[in-house]
């Protein structure tokens, strides 16, 4: 059985009497429960072959409405979210340095129904595995906040000779290369480019110069998103294929980075919402 479905399991021995007024909201907990395992997946560092560190202080802004609905149950359903988290960790393997905190706060620039999850990794004086946690990784210059600021995946440590087994240099945990270690090839006489996106294992092709991306019905792909604006973002296709946001109100996250406009490679990962986006292209 899935995280999510014990989760909503243990959820329906809360949800009566006040419970069952409070949820009406359009931010439903399971909606929040998801987006927390998609900040630990997108934020998960890796500190060696058998340690990936995920955060473990987690902070769910609500808007105003949303907030004072589920505000005075915030610590019996905050435990629930972290008992959520603390099992999926356990079911992908993950790891904390700390002990798991999930907290509501409101954000007065967020309309009813939308939410936005900020996280950070705190170490404690021993991990969640029984073990002294590694020592604090050095700041970051130029960062602000980092490392374990809000918004900002776990500092890895340095980085080793060689990546550990399955993966590569400008995945997650390990900083994009500087440049391309060899020259692109050249496409064949003739070759053409295609390109596509990626959802939750769907892919979706992209046939014209531009691609919006939205929570509306009128958007080329429709993101069934809280977190994601009617026009959230185009992709336009070229050399190179970039990404524009539309003036939405979460933003967008392009390879871990907050931006308004970024180039697009092979592999680029977009966060709309609380959604990823894969983008892909390959010649022929």
């Amino acid at each position: 059985m899935g995280v999510l479905k014990k989760f909503e399991q243990r959820l329906e021995g809360l949800v009566n009497g006040t419970f069952a007024k409070v949820f009406k909201s359009e931010v439903q907990p399971v909606e929040i429960a998801g987006a927390l395992q998609r900040e630990c997946d997108n934020n998960a560092t890796i500190w060696n072959r058998d340690r990936t560190v995920v955060p473990n202080d987690f902070i769910v802004e609500l808007s105003t409405p949303d907030f004072e609905r589920l505000s005075p149950y915030s610590g019996q359903l905050g435990d629930e979210l972290a008992g959520m988290v603390r099992d999926y960790a356990k079911q992908q393997r993950y790891t904390f340095m700390g002990p798991i905190k999930v907290h509501l706060e409101k954000a007065d620039d967020l309309d009813t129904g939308l939410y936005r999850v900020r996280s950070r990794t705190l170490a404690s004086s021993s991990s969640q595995q029984g073990g002294p946690a590694p020592a604090a990784p050095p700041a970051v210059p130029g960062r602000p906040g980092a490392p374990g600021g809000y918004g900002y995946p776990p500092a890895a440590p340095p980085m080793p000779a060689a990546p550990p087994p399955g993966t590569r240099p400008g995945g997650y945990g390990y900083p994009q290369p500087a440049g391309p270690q060899h020259p692109p090839a050249a496409p064949a006489p003739g070759a053409r480019t295609r390109h596509w996106i990626e959802i939750n294992g769907t892919r979706h092709q992209i046939s014209r110069a531009t691609l919006v991306l939205g929570r509306s019905t009128e958007a080329d792909v429709r993101i069934d998103d809280p977190g994601v604006s009617r026009r959230h973002c185009e992709i336009r296709t070229g050399t190179p294929s970039t990404i524009q946001d539309l003036g939405s109100t979460n933003g967008i996250v392009v390879d871990g980075q907050h931006t308004t406009r970024a180039t697009l490679r092979d592999g680029s990962r977009i966060v709309v919402g609380s959604t990823t986006v894969i983008y892909r292209q390959a010649e022929g």
